[in-house]
């Protein structure tokens, strides 16, 4: 899907619950062990200001406490969203001041879920000096039940409402009471003009609709005016259920929980159309006063993703290179300049990789995109069981040389644990990256049509902030390149029937440290 321009926050993927334990916390207290409370802060990202969200209760005397207030957060895959948590030592709850401060914590909302289990442990800093303690903070999903009823039923008999024909049944659901485990059914037959006549009603409870797995359930179907008015009357039909199931509709959190890694791999255009890298005119400029578009958008995408990818280690190729030492043309050589290793410790290390790439590679061409594409793919080829997925992200100028050959490799890659970013830099057109993005039509090759749509594409000038903040241009890159994985991971999971592992064994309230008197 395409998505150009800043548009308005999006709906939030869920809501998140955050527990909150600290260990071996500084005390201050002569007579007593401190009295902890931890401030949660949120930073916004237009204005990079820390703003207070909450606070837990204060534990009187203990060095280890277990909070029972918890911190309810909107969670965005597709954002940044940073968290601040200061702890203090609170003699009066009213009363938070300097001197009373026990140690901080920053970390990424994405860092904890996708943490094992869904949980993380920081070291507590800022009291220079001493050591502050740990935090640790816990993520559970918080959601209505997900569970999806499929019911098949018949009706027999049914009284007649239309003068010149029969009726038109259909049921109505309603959930009688707060606990819905009763269930009241209305049987209507349907009116051109809206005008619907009822026929009757019945009642059922969950467990008795869950019955029919078994066996067939039989519901007369009473209408409570004619009843009263008729001592005759019996029923105004039937209605028959012939059988009933249960299935979970599973979230993203619940595979990422689950244990289901992101696998982050980037490729970046090092084509002559970009430019001379030496020359400030060029996409590739390393100006010692801000990034160039391609290592803003590397920033941007990566360092959301890398919070769900256990060992931080990233693929990255540049392609459209004359590389060294024989100055051979590479459309897939590493980054780091290791054949064996074309790993990357964390964004970090992928942008300086691709710095020292700059001063190494001569840009050339043509502009294939095909060759890194199959790479990506090759790896999730090998992996089918929902544990790994993986995302590329391409960052190009837009002039493409192989597009026959790219079109068959994202057919083939649509039935892969895969999805592609591709982020358009500099002034062309993109005609040819909109056609992979498939929004419109399907993308095919050879009569094949892809199984998913698996691409974005964006041109990083949409993105752009007229006042010249690049946090602000870069989140609102991120929040659209990155909004559609989640679903493009739940589909692929969906079409092959892979449920979410149970999420690692995780104490719910942490082993106190022994407390020193």
């Amino acid at each position: 899907m395409s998505l150009s321009g800043a548009s308005e926050r999006s709906v939030p993927a869920t809501k998140i619950e955050i527990t909150v334990s600290c260990r071996n916390l500084l005390d201050l207290d002569t007579f007593s062990k401190s009295d902890p409370m931890v401030v949660l802060y949120t930073q916004s990202q237009a204005s990079q200001e820390w703003r207070e969200f909450g606070r837990t209760e204060v534990i009187d005397n203990t060095l280890n406490p277990d909070f029972v207030r918890k911190f309810v957060l909107d969670y965005f895959f597709e954002e940044k969203q940073n968290l601040r948590f200061d702890v203090y030592n609170v003699d009066s709850k009213t009363n938070i001041s300097k001197p009373d401060f026990l140690g901080q914590a920053f970390l990424a909302l994405g860092e904890v879920i996708g943490g094992q289990g869904s949980r993380v442990e920081r070291t507590l800093t800022g009291v220079p000096g001493k050591k502050c303690g740990t935090i640790l903070l816990t993520a559970e999903e918080l959601s209505n039940c997900r569970d999806i009823a499929t019911m098949q039923l018949c009706a027999n008999k049914l009284d007649k409402k239309d003068f010149f024909g029969k009726s038109d049944p259909f049921l109505v659901f309603y959930r009688s009471n707060e606990d819905g485990t009763t269930v009241k059914i209305d049987v209507y037959d349907w009116d051109r003009d809206g005008s619907h006549d009822f026929i009757g009603e019945f009642t059922t409870s969950y467990r008795e609709l869950s019955k029919a797995q078994n066996q067939f359930t039989v519901y007369e179907v009473l209408n409570p005016r004619k009843k009263c008015k008729k001592k005759k009357y019996v029923n105004s039909g039937t209605v028959t259920l012939l059988s009933f199931s249960v299935d979970s509709e599973f979230t993203f959190v619940d595979y990422i929980k689950g244990g289901t890694q992101l696998n982050f791999t980037v490729a970046i255009d090092f084509t002559a159309s970009n430019g001379n890298p030496l020359q400030p005119t060029s996409l590739h400029y390393m100006s010692p006063y801000q990034l160039s578009a391609y290592a803003m958008a590397l920033k941007a995408v990566g360092e959301i993703i890398q919070d769900y990818d256990s060992d931080k280690l990233f693929p990255a190729y540049g392609f459209g290179a004359k590389v060294p030492p024989e100055g051979r043309i590479s459309h897939q050589f590493p980054l780091n300049n290791n054949d064996e290793d074309p790993n990357c410790a964390g964004i970090e290390g992928v942008l300086e990789s691709y710095f020292q790439s700059l001063r190494t590679v001569q840009l050339y061409g043509p502009t294939y995109f095909a060759p890194v594409i199959n790479q990506v793919a090759r790896a999730a080829a090998k992996i089918s069981d929902g544990s790994q997925y993986y995302v590329l992200l391409i960052i190009t100028d837009g002039v493409i040389s192989d597009m026959m050959q790219t079109k068959e490799a994202i057919v083939s890659a649509s039935s892969l644990p895969m999805s592609i970013i591709i982020v358009g830099v500099g002034p062309a057109m993109f005609e040819a990256m909109e056609e992979l993005d498939g929004d419109d039509v399907r993308v095919s090759s050879r009569g094949r049509y892809a199984e998913r749509d698996i691409v974005q594409f964006v041109p990083f000038r949409d993105y752009v902030d007229r006042s010249g903040n690049q946090v602000l241009s870069m989140a609102r890159l991120a929040k659209d390149v990155l909004a559609e994985i989640p679903e493009q991971l739940l589909s692929y999971m969906r079409t092959r029937d892979i449920q979410p592992r149970p999420p690692p064994p995780a104490n719910s309230s942490p082993t106190p440290a022994p407390e020193q008197s």
